[in-house]
């Protein structure tokens, strides 16, 4: 992951020297994953069974599901984090980057990973259970994130709707109003066409929070609590 994510990066220098937010993005890493060390140790597997049993179902069909479903719930998952303020809190730190680029992709409050550990990834494992195989494919297939939140032009067009690419996802990270609640899919679109939020990317719009991002580790540790009132969702429930 760290050899792929030095490599977009030298990428995204040659085509673009602009500036980044690279070391906040970097300490964001190391506290997520210092964080993330210490999670696994209190957030037991589920040891359970699956309503699904995909690791004695033909390995590609049971592979497709697997990715599916799970994508399906990391959408989920990301539309409630702009709905509901608790979980915007958190999320914010991902979109207070004010240039988004590959290393924005950890760029996430260690609480975030908490969460999920204790319901989508719980619920995954309910209702699907995969092979080893199938969750390192997965994993594999998960470092794409490198890529849509790159600071590269690529943008899909009339396509747009079928993969995810950093012209869909910055239209996401967008400042400007007309883009917030849109484009919320980690790998497929389809969800957000299927849920009334796909928004075909249209150019290459400013992103990040104004007057919002952390200026030190201690802002990223403890981000929700920093300006709590000055912080509301950019997408609020209806």
């Amino acid at each position: 992951m760290a050899s792929l994510t030095l490599v977009i990066a030298a990428i995204e220098a040659r085509a673009d020297p602009a500036p980044t937010d690279w070391r906040r993005n970097l300490q964001a890493w190391v506290v997520n994953a210092s964080f993330g060390a210490l999670i696994a140790l209190f957030v037991p597997a589920w040891t359970g069974g699956s309503v699904l049993d995909l690791a004695h179902r033909p390995f590609w069909m049971a592979l497709i599901v697997f990715t599916l479903l799970a994508d399906f719930l990391e959408f989920a998952f990301h539309v409630a984090q702009h709905r509901v303020p608790f979980l915007w809190r958190m999320h914010s730190l991902h979109h207070s980057d004010p240039e988004m680029s590959t290393l924005t992709t950890n760029r996430h409050f260690w609480g975030d990973q908490l969460i999920k550990g204790l319901t989508i990834w719980p619920l995954l494992a309910v209702l699907a259970g995969p092979s080893p195989a199938h969750v390192l494919i997965f994993n594999a297939i998960s470092f794409y994130n490198f890529v849509i939140h790159a600071k590269l032009k690529i943008d899909f067009g009339r396509w747009s709707w079928m993969l995810n690419c950093p012209a869909y996802h910055r239209q996401h990270h967008s400042r400007l109003m007309e883009h917030h609640n849109t484009n919320f899919a980690a790998l497929f679109p389809i969800w957000d066409v299927l849920f009334g939020t796909y928004r075909r990317p249209n150019g290459w719009p400013p992103c990040g929070l104004p007057d919002e991002a952390p200026q030190s580790v201690q802002d990223i540790v403890f981000w929700p609590v920093r300006n709590w009132h000055r912080r509301p969702s950019p997408d609020p429930l209806p």
